[in-house]
């Protein structure tokens, strides 16, 4: 129950993290790795003049809110189908492609990423009816395969992404293996975006139901009964008379038994009625007890249990104008009383992750302890008062606990980095699990009543590597390996400290080659995010290990906002306290000049999502202290963001603009707002997704224009900087999910940013 919880919010929030050895896999040549490229130099004159860009229409829309004039000039760039916004978005594209492809360095990064990228690759196996369960890039493939392989047995291809459509538009998504290893339910996804049809294979024939085909399956984390008969599920509807900022709202808890019709799948609980909440929900292992959570936002989980195993009434709803007078936690307790649930824990400011095991619950909190504890919990027992710790809060973090091998596992965060411990279900200290060096594990991968577990280790010199590990004995050793054409020996990360503005202690990891000079000449790409409780680790990225090559700095701080330091970090980043993670950022940059790394006009910034708010936030507010910027997938119109995608789920991490005083709160930083005209911001490339249903596009879109009015477009003969708009098609917002995507675009960034600073 806990991973699956987990699962869900890491689907659900606005992440956006810069990804490294996670891609998929390759096309059916690859070329042999170069010779080690010396650094990589801008051509002056390699394009003399920049063109000015096709010209947007600025109107005078505005808005009065809480007494505030609100100019929102570009509104009309909101309508992803509307046919003058296509005619935009082909034209700004055209224009930004022309440019990108004639830089210099185009030809020779998109040969480096092929090499790096395209390789052989597993992720840590489920083990399930005595098979191994796990992906498998190859060389010679665009997506990741899902495998099985017997206990003893060879390992053959169960579900093959490559195949489901001729032009790579159809992803697989999550998977879900059946306690006996018989059936694995999977969500297909439409240009890797979140939306989803969950599919059920027959392991044994390889082949899909015909019948167990469920729509709706944007949030459907499947939960296997102990028989594998069937499984609980999120169901989310759709429809034109459901807003798309409403939907989460609707999310239900549904059971489907294999061989059923979906439409007729009983409902389980309701939806909660409020996008702002998550609905979720799952049975234990044993098919004791049925889970439901509400998730409020990043900061609040509401949790109620059932047995299982009793029959229940099928669900009767309130009428209408009934429940339109409940509120969302009234609602909720209404029909877990006339359903049978029990309040677990309900109503506390804070998180909780649970799991059954042997006759007790499992949860892992920051109740009362913002670095987060453990208690073991009776049934029955439910009252908090009545919980026993097991674990205490510490100054590491408590990153995650779960049972596996018969023993509680601990994942710590010690100064951003893993540290993993076993105790035993008593809490009783037993021994430390050893990892390779300082950098960050994905979780100890294990059953309950298994010995036998795995787990993944990655840091900024390392690329994804799989251990297997005893937990009874202590023993690891390593499973699966990468093997990259790039040597790490000559990389360099170390963790440095600096204070931000308001006198707080940040930590920032900065990587680099050995025996270079702080004579601050050296070109920098500074990436953040700083937001959802999210914790940016040491973690190895192909787009970084380039940017070394070519003689570059790659630095990432520990923002607040983030989850690294506990909960108390975190909150001190979110809502009204957001401006401090800008100001983290800056800060970061400023220490990486003070330190002689670089200098303000050789220092790039970079951020996705959450992290492309940030660096529209610091182009906009300090445009001097960055020489260029890429900013992805991000949220940018602070005043209208929770009308669009998933934008009302985040309103618990931003604040909402319909209350004033978190309206001014966003209004002060709100990228898209504060675009000067005659203001010389740094070159900006814009990174979108053609079908990101998380994060709407139309943030890149507005900005972007913005910018470009900025910088004085269309008035000829004017000096002007780059503003461009690149949109990647048949891509969500983790953009599209074939490997030659992540060439193209890391190359695009690379040349951009090499064209911008490298010099």
């Amino acid at each position: 129950m806990a991973r699956r919880a987990v699962w869900l919010l890491e689907l659900l929030t606005c992440g956006g993290v810069l990804a490294c050895s996670r891609a998929p896999a390759a096309p059916a040549t690859t070329p042999a790795p170069s010779a080690e490229a010396p650094p990589l130099q801008r051509e002056p004159d390699a394009v003399p003049t920049l063109p000015s860009p096709p010209p947007t229409l600025r109107n005078d829309t505005a808005d009065v809110l809480h007494g505030v004039r609100v100019e929102d000039p570009y509104r009309w760039l909101e309508p992803t189908p509307a046919p003058e916004v296509q005619r935009w978005v082909a034209e700004q594209s055209a224009y930004s492609r022309g440019l990108l492809d004639a830089l210099p360095t185009q030809a020779a990064l998109t040969q480096r990423f092929t090499e790096i990228l395209y390789l052989d690759a597993v992720s840590a196996p489920e083990v399930r009816g005595g098979q191994h369960f796990f992906t498998r890039r190859l060389k010679t493939k665009e997506k990741s395969l899902l495998m099985v392989q017997p206990e003893g047995g060879a390992e053959r291809v169960l579900i093959d992404p490559n195949t489901m459509s001729d032009d790579g538009s159809v992803s697989m998504g999550d998977w879900f293996v059946s306690w006996d290893g018989k059936k694995v339910a999977y969500a297909r996804r439409e240009n890797n975006a979140d939306e989803a049809t969950l599919f059920v294979r027959d392991v044994a024939s390889g082949t899909d139901s015909a019948v167990d085909v469920i729509s709706g399956a944007k949030y459907a984390g499947p939960s296997w009964t102990p028989d594998s008969s069937g499984f609980y599920y999120e169901w989310l509807p759709s429809g034109p008379d459901i807003p798309v900022s409403e939907r989460p709202g609707r999310t239900e808890l549904r059971y489907h038994a294999l061989g059923s019709d979906p439409k007729q799948d009983p409902l389980v609980f309701p939806s909660t009625l409020d996008p702002k909440t998550f609905l979720f929900g799952g049975v234990s292992r044993d098919g004791r007890w049925l889970f439901l959570g509400v998730q409020h936002g990043w900061n609040r989980t509401d949790l109620y249990v059932r047995d299982a195993r009793k029959a229940r009434a099928p669900v009767q709803l309130l009428a209408p104008e009934k429940s339109a007078e409940l509120g969302t936690d009234e609602r909720v307790a209404h029909y877990a009383r006339a359903l049978g649930f029990q309040p677990f824990v309900v109503g506390e400011d804070a998180l909780f992750r649970t799991e059954w095991w042997d006759g007790a619950f499992y949860v892992r909190t920051n109740h009362g302890a913002p670095n987060y504890r453990v208690y073991k919990v009776k049934p029955g027992h439910f009252d908090l008062k009545d919980w026993t710790e097991i674990v205490p809060e510490s100054e590491a973090k408590l990153d995650g606990a779960s049972v596996v091998g018969k023993r509680l596992v601990l994942s710590y965060l010690k100064n951003a980095a893993s540290h993993v411990e076993v105790r035993d279900l008593d809490g009783k200290p037993l021994r430390t699990i050893a990892l390779p060096g300082v950098g960050s594990t994905g979780g100890v991968m294990g059953d309950p009543d298994r010995d036998e577990a795995y787990f993944s280790f990655t840091s900024f010199t390392v690329p994804n590597q799989i251990y297997k590990t005893s937990i009874e004995r202590g023993t690891t050793e390593l499973w699966s390996e990468i093997e990259l054409p790039i040597d790490t020996r000559n990389m360099v990360a170390e963790q440095t400290w600096y204070t931000s503005k308001d006198g707080t202690r940040v930590s920032m990891f900065v990587v680099h080659n050995a025996g270079i000079e702080l004579d601050g000449s050296h070109p920098t790409l500074l990436y953040g995010y700083g937001g959802f409780n999210i914790d940016m680790t040491p973690s190895f990225s192909a787009l970084a290990a380039v940017w070394l090559e070519r003689g570059g700095v790659y630095a990432v701080p520990n923002l607040r906002g983030g989850g690294e330091y506990g909960e108390a970090w975190h909150r001190a980043g979110m809502g009204t306290n957001k401006q401090n993670v800008f100001d983290d950022f800056h800060a970061a940059a400023q220490h990486l000049v003070t330190l002689g790394y670089t200098r303000p006009e050789k220092l790039a910034i970079y951020g996705g999502s959450n992290g492309g708010l940030l660096v529209g936030a610091a182009m906009t507010q300090h445009p001097e202290a960055y020489g260029a910027v890429v900013c992805g997938v991000p949220l940018l119109d602070m005043v209208r963001y929770p009308l669009f995608g998933s934008g009302k789920t985040w309103i618990a991490e931003y604040g909402s603009p319909e209350n004033p005083e978190e309206f001014a709160a966003l209004y002060a930083y709100s990228p898209y707002h504060h675009v000067q005209a005659g203001a010389k911001y740094p070159p900006l490339l814009m990174m979108a997704a053609d079908s990101d249903d998380r994060v709407d596009p139309m943030h890149a879109r507005k900005f972007t224009a913005a910018v470009q009015w900025a910088e004085g477009a269309g008035a000829p003969g004017a000096e002007r900087r780059p503003a461009l708009f690149r949109v990647e098609e048949n891509a969500g917002h983790g953009g599209g999910d074939m490997v030659k995507k992540r060439v193209a675009s890391s190359t695009d960034i690379v040349a951009f940013l090499l064209d911008q600073i490298g010099r």
